[in-house]
């Protein structure tokens, strides 16, 4: 019995090391080539692994991509997930400012892989899906904060958290998707200002 748990220990430590050497193969590979011209014949040759084996992990590239967006994403979704039951609308205040500046901070960080997102998301239907899934996620996280301002008496009440949270995360997307292609004409800190102002003035006036 315990010679058998061994066994099946290892075969699956060995699948998790595969696993781990394809998604690290293919975030090197989307990063020098792009999601359009990278192939799953570059990153499986990269991983140093089977066509069979790579295939019972991974269906192919989109599906290699989509757990990689899921990582990133994960981090990004960590600064929308801190704690948010402030006492005041000036700590309220601050802990927006910190959560946008984290945000755009960390679009820069992850820049490259971000360009390749943006890039499968206009060609491949699961990419545009799971960022369709991404974006809902953060927007019902904002609104229980802001539901969670409202029933405090901090923040105006009689607006729709789900609306207000839309409107607040697509002003942070486009600003994620400027600082992708290089297009943003301010420093992040003063773009993350200038949005935490218009926000919070609106709503915790």
């Amino acid at each position: 019995m315990e010679e058998t748990k061994s066994v099946t220990d290892g075969r699956h430590l060995r699948s998790l090391h595969t696993r781990h050497k394809l998604l690290e193969a293919a975030k090197e590979v989307f990063r020098e080539e792009g999601f359009h011209k990278a192939t799953i014949s570059q990153i499986i040759k990269r991983a140093k692994t089977g066509y069979g084996t790579a295939y019972v992990h991974f269906t192919g590239k989109d599906d290699l991509l989509i757990v990689l967006m899921e990582d990133v994403m994960t981090a990004f979704y960590s600064i929308a997930e801190l704690p948010f039951t402030p006492a005041s609308r000036a700590e309220a205040e601050e802990l927006i400012l910190y959560q946008t500046t984290a945000f755009l901070r960390m679009a820069e960080s992850e820049r490259k892989m971000l360009q390749v997102f943006g890039e499968a998301i206009g060609v491949s239907a699961s990419a545009s899906q799971k960022w369709a899934e991404i974006r809902e996620r953060f927007i019902n996280r904002i609104a229980q904060d802001i539901a969670y301002s409202q029933q405090n008496g901090l923040a105006r009440t009689g607006l729709d958290p789900e609306l207000v949270a839309r409107g607040w995360f697509y002003s942070h997307e486009m600003y994620l998707w400027e600082i992708v292609r290089g297009e943003h004409q301010a420093q992040l800190d003063e773009i993350a200002k200038t949005l935490a102002a218009i926000y919070t003035g609106g709503l915790y006036s």
